[in-house]
């Protein structure tokens, strides 16, 4: 069949090992000092090692493979002790849709600002590529600080979007070839981003800007940064 699958470029891989860590289906393992793909049914082609990859030696691919085999990833890690279960099991970066808050929690408690977050996880290097949530979704892609700067974030941004946060200085990988996958694989309605004021943001404006670019696809895209007191100081239309 064709389908969606990983494809590590060898000579680019500085043997790291991070992306066999983040692949939860052991799908990758390092052999003679490098990153390979062992199987490719235990791939499931969500790409949850793509962010983690410090050289960019991952990539995705369509291609003839072998289908993904949940039941051989599960005797697979059960083979090499281990407990972790495939497809996302780490409550972190299992995909789900959230309904909207009420204005009340369990107790009957009025709730006067309820969360305007539709999906988990939230952030983008836990997301996932193709999730039902984003299908004609609002994407709103955020610097994981500019909720704590900005005090009425979930009304003025959130509100009706699909969330994503990050940060480019701490997380210290390249999301634009993600954030293409998930613009070309979805049907998004538009793009906000919401970064702050601060220089190492302008990766995040970058990242969005290049994977807008590389998917081809023709969407509202605007801008907004914040001051670090919270200020909105600009909202551009791209």
């Amino acid at each position: 069949m064709i389908r969606r699958i990983i494809h590590i470029n060898e000579d680019a891989c500085n043997g790291c090992g991070l992306c066999a860590k983040a692949c939860h289906e052991g799908a990758i393992a390092m052999v003679d000092g490098k990153a390979r793909l062992i199987r490719e049914d235990y791939c499931d082609g969500l790409g949850d090692c793509l962010p983690t990859c410090p050289t960019g030696a991952i990539s995705f691919e369509e291609r003839e493979a072998a289908a993904y085999d949940e039941a051989a990833v599960r005797a697979h890690l059960a083979q090499a002790g281990h407990h972790a279960q495939p497809s996302g099991a780490c409550p972190g970066s299992r995909a789900a849709t959230i309904a909207p808050s009420d204005p009340g929690d369990a107790s009957g408690s009025a709730c006067p600002a309820p969360s305007q977050l539709r999906q988990w996880p939230v952030q983008l290097k836990l997301a996932p590529i193709h999730a039902p949530y984003f299908e004609q979704a609002h994407l709103l892609i955020a610097a994981d600080c500019a909720a704590y700067a900005y005090g009425a974030f979930h009304q003025d941004f959130m509100h009706g979007k699909v969330t994503l946060i990050g940060c480019p200085k701490l997380d210290a990988v390249n999301y634009a070839e993600k954030l293409t996958e998930i613009l070309k694989g979805n049907d998004i309605q538009s793009l906000t981003l919401v970064r702050m004021e601060v220089p190492c943001c302008g990766g995040l404006e970058r990242m969005a800007a290049s994977a807008l670019e590389q998917s081809k696809k023709k969407i509202p895209f605007r801008v907004v940064t914040l001051s670090t007191s919270g200020k909105v100081l600009s909202a551009d239309s791209h």
